[in-house]
């Protein structure tokens, strides 16, 4: 439960309980951080805004590594949250659970690209207050990526820290879009771990997008007329 209850619905400005209902027709609720964020109409707008920004096609650093760095960058600041949504978005971005289930080992996993590891290591570099960025880690991100798409994934990785300790601090409860064990679950000295709740992988052989269909039956019935069964299909079932 977050630290902070949701005010009433009909308290909330027009245009946030508009943004509440779509979300929910996506996901299968409204978020938890939504609720928090509503309270800051001006800043909430300000920063959908800048998320709308970062995940344009256009924008320099794809779907996938975005989901990637910001499932580790959320472990590392215990946010279940965000490692639930996150590895809900990588799932939707690449089609597998695979990367999401292994990020907190990837120093010893084949399943990394080398551009992949070059931006992981760079996000804890980032994250952990432990260390500090260098000459080594510039070095090494000009051998994978522009300087143009270094300022953009330094940009990300900034925006999923603002992010993810903002969603820890005030207990932003998970979606169970993708049930795991998330960092404020496990002991502080394997916070570097994501450990499924369940064996069975999260994609579960379905494709997230199928989700959506659910929820265009609800706003239209002249769709479901479409289907020869109803669709009952839940966001949780597309990860276990």
């Amino acid at each position: 439960m977050s630290w902070i209850p949701a005010k009433q619905f009909g308290d909330y400005p027009f245009y946030l309980r508009w943004f509440f209902r779509r979300q929910a027709r996506k996901y299968g609720r409204t978020l938890s951080p939504s609720w928090l964020w509503g309270r800051l109409p001006g800043h909430f707008g300000g920063m959908l805004l800048l998320l709308g920004l970062f995940q344009r096609k256009a924008f320099p650093v794809d779907a996938a590594l975005r989901s990637l760095v910001s499932a580790r960058v959320a472990q590392l600041n215990g946010c279940a949250f965000c490692v639930d949504l996150n590895a809900y978005n990588l799932l939707h971005a690449t089609g597998s659970s695979a990367k999401a289930e292994a990020v907190g080992s990837w120093q010893d996993s084949d399943l990394y690209s080398e551009r992949e590891r070059v931006a992981l290591d760079y996000a804890e570099a980032m994250t952990d207050t432990q260390r500090r960025v260098g000459p080594e880690h510039v070095a090494l991100l000009r051998q994978q990526f522009d300087d143009h798409e270094i300022v953009a994934l330094t940009a990300w990785i900034s925006f999923q820290n603002m992010s993810a300790k903002f969603n820890s601090a005030l207990g932003a409860e998970e979606s169970g879009l993708c049930p795991w064990l998330g960092a404020r679950d496990q002991p502080e000295d394997t916070v570097t771990s994501l450990t499924p709740i369940s064996t069975r992988p999260c994609h579960a052989g379905r494709n997230p997008a199928q989700i959506h269909r659910r929820w265009r039956r609800r706003v239209s019935p002249a769709y479901a007329e479409t289907r020869s069964q109803p669709w009952r299909l839940r966001p949780r079932d597309v990860c276990g």
